[in-house]
Parts: structure tokens; sequence; C-alpha cells
């Protein structure tokens, strides 16, 4: 009930047209759309590390009780993370300057997974989205558009998922994205932010990231590597995705959970 509660009041604070929130008295369905950081954590090629922890500390103490404590590295754009707008604008915003009113609220799912399962370098288009919008509903201002393509199910298969694992090479990704003129039709829809199942908004042949450079200059949020769309609904989803508060990030790891009424 609490959960319930503190999502409501959150949600209300996003604005947006939001659908119904949970009944408080009734405990959410709590979906995690995060992959978990760790040694098998998918990175851009390019990246000269991707993720690693290890303990600092670990066992009984002196006192007698149980104590561990450990440290981690990485990069700012591997696994489950966020694109700041200032990873492809000059002068974009960064990471602690978004207003975190962008990370949460009412979700739309477009599934274009079975025309990627044929075509792993598919684009999302417009025709996609007002498909989407003729079968489930005008996207409103505020929404977390989040794009399926199946690819999650491919984690943590590196060349499976990126289509090519040729260390420090990001010249021959096969993975579908979301097409430039489609990025501009959500903006134009004054959406809060944008997230996909693959590891770039750009599908991987891109070498000049249009997409990104669309959506940084409209300054909206890009969420990567997502997980786990397959168990949502087109809509009917309450997403929070919070990124770790990087100052001057260009990016950031991610926490994403989708909420869903009580069945």
């Amino acid at each position: 009930m609490r959960v319930a509660v503190a999502l409501a009041v959150f949600l209300s604070a996003c604005g947006g047209s939001a659908p119904q929130l949970p009944d408080p008295k009734l405990p959410p369905r709590v979906i995690d759309l995060t992959h978990t950081l760790d040694a098998k954590t998918i990175s851009w090629p390019t990246s000269p590390s991707s993720f690693r922890r290890e303990n600092l500390s670990y066992g009984r103490t002196p006192g007698g009780f149980f104590y561990t404590a450990g440290r981690f590295e990485g990069v700012e754009h591997a696994g489950t993370h966020l694109d700041a707008p200032v990873h492809f604008l000059e002068g974009g915003a960064t990471v602690e300057k978004l207003p975190v009113e962008r990370f949460g609220g009412p979700a739309v799912v477009i599934d274009i997974s079975a025309r990627a399962a044929k075509d792993t370098d598919t684009l999302v288009t417009p025709r996609d989205l007002d498909d989407f919008e003729r079968k489930h509903g005008r996207i409103q201002p505020g929404t977390i558009v989040l794009l399926r393509t199946g690819w999650a199910s491919r984690w943590p298969d590196r060349k499976r998922y990126m289509g090519d694992d040729t260390p420090g090479d990001a010249t021959h990704l096969h993975f579908p994205g979301l097409g430039p003129d489609a990025a501009r039709a959500l903006v134009e829809r004054q959406i809060a932010a944008v997230g996909i199942d693959t590891a770039s908004i750009d599908h991987g042949p891109s070498h000049d990231f249009a997409t990104h450079q669309v959506l940084a200059a409209a300054g909206v949020p890009i969420f990567e590597n997502v997980a786990s769309l397959a168990d949502l609904p087109p809509r009917g989803a309450l997403v929070v995705a919070l990124p770790m508060k990087i100052g001057a990030g260009s990016g950031a790891p991610l926490r994403i959970v989708a909420y869903l009424p009580a069945p």
C-alpha cells in the first residue's frame, strides 16, 4: 500500500495524461526492466571496459559480526542505461541537469518484434506510430515510449545481441532501432522519454546516429538496453526510470521498473 501511494504521488508530480493510478489498497505488480550489472554486461564495442565489481571486505570482523563492502568500475553507457542529451549535443543537458519529471509517467509499448525477427536492421517508422495509435489511442504528451524489438532475449550473448563481437570495432553491428523520422514524430508528441531493448536507439548499421541527434536536440532522454518489455501491455503501465545522478555525465546506469494494476 505504501508503494502504491508513493508511486501515485511521484507520478502525479510528473504531469502528462496518466492512466488511472494503481488502487492504493492493492499492491501493484512490479516488473523490473533492468539487466543486472555484472561481468557479462554488454557495453559499446569501442568502450575501454564494461563493468567490474570486487570485494574490499568480506567476512567476520574482530567484533564477531559479518561485514562486506566493495567497489565497482564501469562506463556510463553499459547495461541498462540513460543517454543524456549531451551525449550527442554540444552544450546539451548532462545527467544531473535533467528534470526528474522526465523519469516517471505512463508508458506505451510499441512492438515490432515480429518484423525484427526477419529483419535485424529494421527501424521503427512513423507508420508504426500511426498503426499503434489507431489500435491503442493517441500517444499523449508526457508519455514514456518503450520500443520492443525482442532483442532482450539475446542478452547477454554479445554476438547475437550486437550482431558482431569484434573487440573495438563498431562498424559491423546489426540490431533494430528507431528511425530519425519516427524520432521527430515522437518529439512532436512531446513525449517524456524513449527506451528500447537494444544497445542503441539508432540501429546497428548507423554511422551518423541521426536519431540520437534528433532526440538530443529536443532534450529527450533515451533509455537503452531495456529488459523484459514482453511482460508489459501496449498501454496501462506506469514506469519509473531513475539514473545514477552523475555530475557532468553523458549517461548513467539506470534502474527502470514498471508498475501494473494488481490482477
